[in-house]
């Protein structure tokens, strides 16, 4: 038996038109996904796309596909589903490095984005490093340098939005009249990795998460930004394609219970943001 575990991510630090084409960087945080691979009959709780990592590193292995019908797949997530929290992407990996290690055999980073992109669009979340990815054709990879200490006030919407579906929609020319926001947005983490500056990253993604409102508003984001800017936090980010909010804060400097009271104590929020969870940033990638 083998087991590996991946992140989930609070939407996104960025996503939008950057460096000529759509690209995002994942905002991971210490909410994992964990996958054991082992040998035994398929089991009817299994999820497809599980399934279908499984079955992409047989070919990649070149081993004979009859095989998965002798891998079990077991997992352990409490990740909401359809948010925009990368909980496919977490399957996907997990799964995929799970069945590798089963097999021995090597399974890089890039083979497994290259995997992962393969099935679905894939969050960056499975490289070891907060990390500008092409999450639709995996043909961008340029790691950020650095993790600005940060935790996120994750606020879960009870609405979803698979994937998917949302990137059905042809948003190139929304995407491209913000390029010069993304590409201020990449600039501004760049630096906030390089000097660990969490203002430098709340400042980015709020750039990002603005932009995004032209084309999956959030209720109540503008309230939201109040709450941020009177309690002094270091920014916004979202998920620009799914419904959670996440509020960048260090706890032991920002006062969390009373911005929690804020969002509970108002009507609008409190029934677009009915669950909060505080999370830590981390750096990403499969263990």
């Amino acid at each position: 038996m083998a087991e590996a575990r991946c992140p989930a991510s609070c939407g996104e630090l960025l996503q939008g038109w950057i460096l000529g084409g759509e690209k995002l960087v994942s905002c991971p945080v210490d909410w994992f996904s964990t996958v054991c691979v082992t040998d035994g009959k398929p089991l009817p709780a299994e999820r497809p796309l599980m399934r279908a990592a499984l079955g992409a590193v047989l070919r990649y292995a070149g081993a004979p596909l009859q095989r998965a019908n002798t891998l079990r797949i077991t997992f352990d997530s409490t990740i909401p589903l359809a948010k925009g929290m990368a909980s496919s992407t977490a399957d996907i990996a997990a799964t995929a490095v799970a069945t590798a290690r089963h097999l021995a055999i090597p399974l890089p980073v890039e083979a497994l984005a290259a995997l992962c992109v393969s099935l679905e669009p894939t969050d960056s979340t499975l490289f070891p490093g907060l990390t500008l990815f092409d999450h639709l054709t995996g043909k961008t990879t340029v790691p950020c340098g650095g993790l600005p200490g940060c935790e996120i006030l994750l606020l879960e919407s009870p609405d979803q939005l698979r994937t998917a579906d949302f990137h059905q929609r042809d948003l190139r020319a929304i995407l491209q009249e913000s390029a010069p926001q993304l590409n201020r947005a990449w600039h501004l983490l760049q630096q906030a990795c390089k000097t660990n500056n969490p203002w430098l990253l709340g400042e980015a993604t709020t750039l990002s998460a603005v932009a995004s409102q032209q084309f999956l508003a959030k209720p109540g984001f503008d309230t939201l930004r109040n709450i941020v800017e009177s309690n002094n936090l270091y920014g916004i980010n979202v998920a620009h394609s799914g419904s959670v909010v996440g509020l960048l804060l260090d706890s032991h400097h920002h006062d969390v219970e009373k911005v929690t009271w804020q969002i509970a104590h108002h009507a609008a929020l409190a029934y677009h943001w009915p669950r909060h969870y505080l999370l830590r940033l981390i750096a990403g990638g499969v263990e």
